[in-house]
């Protein structure tokens, strides 16, 4: 169950700082940063780093306690805020036809 806290916690971070029209203004238009926020995938894994890292200050989930598993958080995270990116949409799930 902590793991698919962290998941949804980690989704939606990462869609805010990636899609997020109230960061607009601050998001920056180009270089490094504008390309790592234009990435599910690259902003995730920081995403999931983050909160292994603050990990310690908080109740909602308790899975990070050494440096392995702080890594580890940003790869689950990576990985599942693109594969959620990629199939969800405002209109919801989205499937295309390959036929």
């Amino acid at each position: 169950m902590e793991l698919l806290l962290f998941i949804l916690v980690a989704h939606g971070l990462t869609q805010i700082l990636c899609y997020g029209k109230i960061l607009d203004k601050w998001r920056p238009k180009e270089g490094f940063f504008a390309d790592l926020l234009k990435c599910s995938m690259c902003t995730g894994f920081w995403v999931g780093v983050f909160l292994g890292v603050f990990d310690p200050f908080t109740e909602l989930f308790s899975l990070a306690t050494n440096f392995v598993d702080i890594l580890f958080l940003g790869f689950v995270s990576s990985g599942t805020s693109y594969i959620l990116d990629k199939t969800m949409s405002d209109e919801g799930i989205q499937i295309k036809k390959r036929w």
